[in-house]
Formats: C-alpha cells, structure tokens, sequence
C-alpha cells in the first residue's frame, strides 16, 4: 500500500516538470507540452498579399476566422476544436514565408498544421 501511494506522490511531483508554456507565432505564450511539434514553415515565390488572400480562404472554408491583425499578419482560426495560427513574413518582395501552428489544448496537431499548409499551397496554385 505504501508503494502505491508512493508513485501516486511522485506521479503528481512529476507532472508539473513536463508541462509550461508554448510560444506562439503571434508572440504570446499558451499553456502546454513544450516538446510536442506543432509548427510548420514554408517559404512561397508569390507575394504577401496573394498569400493572405489565400489563407483567408482555407482558414475561412476549414473552420471560423477569429483574428485577422493586418499588422503583425498573423491570422488565428478555429478548426475541429483547434486553434490555428497563421504567421505571414515578407522576405523579399516576391518571396513569403508561411508559418503554420496548431495547438489543441496542451499538445500540438502538426497533421493538421501540415495539412492548412498544403491546402494553401493548393490555393495558390488555382
């Protein structure tokens, strides 16, 4: 009896040393498991203005837009209970990268983060 109350003291000591916070690409942190993968990053030939339109609309037909700062260009959507976070870079004036992040509750999904990513791609191919 002892033992087990023993590992149950230690499972909860050891609980709070694999969780902490997650930065986001809109540069603000979110509680979770900080080793999960859950971001993906392209670069595209195109301009930032043909990939916002873009991602406008995979985030639009996958899910519901809940931010669209034109500022920073980080768009987050809600898909399937999970949050959706779109980065937008300029790197030169035809060259954009994309920086895809999904995170559900404390862990993140970088099937579905792959799967945004491809789906833009697709769009801008159209």
């Amino acid at each position: 009896m002892k033992k087990h109350w023993l590992a149950f003291l230690l499972t909860l000591a050891l609980v709070p040393a694999f969780t902490g916070c997650v930065s986001t690409v809109d540069d603000s942190n979110k509680a979770g498991l900080p080793f999960s993968q859950d971001t993906i990053e392209s670069r595209y030939p195109r301009s930032i203005d043909q990939l916002t339109v873009a991602t406008r609309e995979v985030l639009a037909r996958n899910g519901t837009i809940t931010s669209d700062d034109a500022v920073t260009r980080v768009m987050r959507a809600k898909i399937n209970n999970r949050t959706v976070y779109v980065k937008l870079e300029e790197l030169e004036p035809q060259v954009t990268r994309v920086l895809v992040q999904v995170r559900s509750g404390a862990s993140g999904d970088i099937n579905l983060a792959s799967e945004i990513d491809k789906q833009i791609a697709l769009q801008l191919a159209k």
